[in-house]
């Protein structure tokens, strides 16, 4: 078999990247390297050629998913208008409760895809610290309202998204997210203001 030609070697690079960016999401960075090449199509063997090791490809993959999901979300901007930066937050709100994201961790957004595993990872989460950051105060930002800077709400979206998965199969999954849906809607501030029922 002929060498690979440097674009195609660049190309299969990519797709091992967006690949692992998916199924970390969905099954953890647990996955072995030998599983997600096979995944690809590629061999084991033609990963080493283009990375130095699996830590490395982790850092890109977190990489990868936040630009990703900064190309295909209407992020919030310094120069909206105080109705679209509204409609904005709205939107994320309603996409992060919905089952489609659930039932999607793979697409899904990195906050939640791969919190756990940094937490369990100190090494690779010092590796990949400030990156990480960055993209969780990006999504607080596109949900902060007046004086509300939008961590809490971050919170309340990243909380229920986990725990709605942990319990998928069983009606409390969707009383999570519904739950937070209600808590982060009953108002702009994303505060929950009880109802007076008298």
């Amino acid at each position: 078999m002929g060498r690979v030609s440097r674009a195609q070697a660049q190309e299969n690079r990519q797709r091992v990247v967006a690949t692992a960016s998916r199924m970390f999401r969905e099954k953890g960075t647990a996955v072995s390297v030998a599983d997600l090449m096979k995944t690809i199509g590629l061999t084991h063997g033609g990963f080493y050629k283009q990375f130095a090791s699996k830590d490395d490809l982790v850092d890109e993959a977190i990489a990868h998913a936040f630009a990703e999901q900064g190309t295909h979300s209407a992020a919030a901007g310094p120069d909206e208008a105080s109705g679209e930066h509204e409609a904005a937050r709205q939107k994320m709100i309603e996409g992060y409760l919905s089952a489609w994201h659930r039932d999607h961790p793979g697409d899904g957004c990195p906050v939640s895809g791969f919190a756990a595993d940094l937490g369990r990872e100190p090494d690779q989460a010092a590796r990949s610290r400030d990156l990480y950051i960055n993209g969780v105060r990006n999504r607080a930002a596109r949900l902060a309202t007046g004086d509300d800077d939008g961590m809490a709400q971050l919170c309340t979206l990243v909380g229920a998204l986990v725990l709605a998965r942990a319990t998928r199969g069983n009606p409390i999954s969707e009383e999570l997210l519904q739950a937070a849906h209600t808590a982060l809607t009953q108002n702009t501030t994303g505060q929950y203001e009880p109802q007076d029922t008298d």
